[in-house]
Parts: C-alpha cells; sequence; structure tokens
C-alpha cells in the first residue's frame, strides 16, 4: 500500500468466506448492500472473469436507476480476490470516470472469527486520492461493507 495513492478498509466479517463470496457474486445479493441504504442497487452486468463487465446502476430515493459503475474485472480468484477497475470501461474502452479513476482489490482471508475483509482503493495520483478521501470514502464504503457483513452474518436476510 501507498498511503499518498490508496485508500483502505478492513473489518472483520462473522461468517465464512464462501458466505462473503457469494454475497459479491450473486447478483441478487449484491444489489442489496452494494449502495448505502436507502439507495437501491441494479445489477445490469457481473460477468467474473478477468475482462469481464461489473456494471450497476443506482436509484436515490426511488428516482428512476441512473448510471453507477461501469467497471471491468482484472482478477477474480475465486473465494479469495476481486480485483476491478473503472478506469476500464465493460466494453474494454478507456474512460475517465467521475468523480474519481481507481482500482480496488477485494481480499478475504480465513479469520478466526469469521472472514478477514479488506478493500484496497488504488489512485493514479495523490490528488485522485485525496478527492475520493474527501467525497467519503470511508463513509461510503465503510457503509457498504456494513450492509455487506449485516447479510453475510445473516443479520439481513436475501
Amino acid at each position: 500500500m501507498n498511503p499518498d495513492l490508496d485508500l483502505v478498509l478492513e473489518r472483520i466479517i462473522r461468517a465464512p468466506r464462501t458466505t462473503v463470496w457469494r454475497a459479491w457474486t450473486d447478483p441478487a445479493r449484491l444489489e442489496q448492500w452494494w449502495v448505502p441504504a436507502p439507495a437501491r442497487c441494479r445489477v445490469d452486468r457481473l460477468d467474473l472473469r478477468p475482462g469481464g463487465a461489473f456494471v450497476t446502476r443506482l436509484s436515490d430515493g426511488g428516482d428512476a436507476f441512473a448510471p453507477h459503475l461501469d467497471a471491468c474485472f482484472l482478477a477474480v480468484d475465486e473465494h479469495e480476490r476481486l480485483v476491478f477497475t473503472n478506469a476500464i470501461t465493460s466494453t474494454w474502452r478507456p474512460a475517465n470516470p467521475a468523480p474519481v479513476a481507481m482500482t480496488a482489490t477485494i481480499t478475504l482471508n480465513d479469520h478466526p472469527d469469521g472472514t478477514g475483509y479488506r478493500i484496497l482503493v488504488r489512485h493514479g495520483d495523490p490528488e485522485a486520492r485525496d478527492l475520493h478521501e474527501k467525497l467519503g470514502f470511508a463513509d461510503g464504503w465503510g457503509t457498504v461493507t456494513a450492509q455487506l457483513a449485516a447479510l453475510a452474518e445473516g443479520t439481513i436476510t436475501p
């Protein structure tokens, strides 16, 4: 990790790694936690392979669903790691996404209390990293991680 370029969030999720993985890889489950409530998410494409599409839409307050994320998976290591970037669209075109271009690595590890969950978000320059932090990286990614944990731990049901 480069503290000048990267942001990190870590949490223990009290559920098996396979359950957390399923919450990431089953579109119906991903829709339940991927955006901060009360906003809603729709998964348009979730092609879990390197080069595969990761496309979601967002509805805020019951509005129509609008584009949210148009990204490309770079690595998919079953039950261990997902890497995606919004710097390349789902159709492999270069992108200039708002508010920042990033590459996210989601890592799952066995932990005595369940799953060690780690998000590492890489940015191209310190300004992009600082902007992402200022826009609420910790709150936004922290909220969806808490929602993921609630789903995986059975606090909310699919």
